[in-house]
């Protein structure tokens, strides 16, 4: 007698290549943020980012026509988290102090917030403030911004302007005042994550952060 025929075992469906209309761009748009998470902006690729989301190479070009693109929207992002970085610092400060006090904790907080970014993704922060000449228009579009609407240049902006509201700032003082201290922030937070400070620790970080930001605003 013959054995019984036993029929062959089902074969698993195939992994899914492919990610329904309207889901592949996230994902494309993800893994870009960790590549530039892991390595900064030089990290995002198309490539990279098409093997990470599991579809052949060409399928990113439906979503992002060349890496410059594919960059813009990383950087995007960048920024989104960064302003809600300061957010965060923002919506903790007591309410109950008085104006002027309140609008210089705003603009300490702002200043604070920045360079806790910069240290905890130092990887996001190079891609959020990574400026060509062809992308020189800077922070802008509904991606770049937290919670608040705005992104993180505006929300300074916004807590330089209490600061004259406050009488902290005389108004003659006030044109470009965000760009003096953006720049003196930004440049510690570099000499921390890629400088000769790069060592320092993260106390010692902080209470420099804390005296630079108290002579940016002595000096505005």
């Amino acid at each position: 007698m013959s054995p019984p025929v036993v029929p062959p075992a089902p074969v698993p469906p195939a992994a899914r290549s492919t990610y329904r209309h309207g889901d592949l761009r996230r994902a494309l748009l993800e893994a870009g943020v960790e590549l530039a998470r892991d390595g900064g902006p030089d990290a995002v690729a198309l490539r990279e980012v098409t093997r990470r989301a599991g579809v052949v190479p060409n399928a990113a070009y439906r979503h992002f026509a060349s890496r410059r693109e594919l960059l813009l929207a990383v950087r995007a992002a960048a920024l989104s988290a960064a302003a809600v970085s300061m957010e965060k610092e923002l919506a903790v400060l007591p309410r109950d102090q008085p104006p002027l006090d309140f609008a210089r904790a705003q603009v300490r907080a702002i200043g604070t917030a920045y360079l806790r970014f910069a240290q905890a993704e130092p990887g996001l922060f190079r891609t959020a403030f990574v400026v060509s000449s062809e992308d020189a228009e800077g922070e802008v579009g509904p991606a770049s911004v937290g919670a608040s609407g705005m992104g993180p240049f505006q929300l300074l902006g916004a807590a330089i302007d209490r600061l004259v509201e406050a009488g902290a700032l005389e108004a003659s003082r006030r044109p470009d005042a965000e760009y003096l201290a953006w720049s003196a922030v930004h440049g510690l937070a570099l000499l921390i994550i890629d400088g000769p400070l790069k060592g320092i620790g993260a106390e010692a970080a902080h209470a420099l952060g804390q005296r630079l930001i108290d002579m940016v605003e002595r000096g505005l």
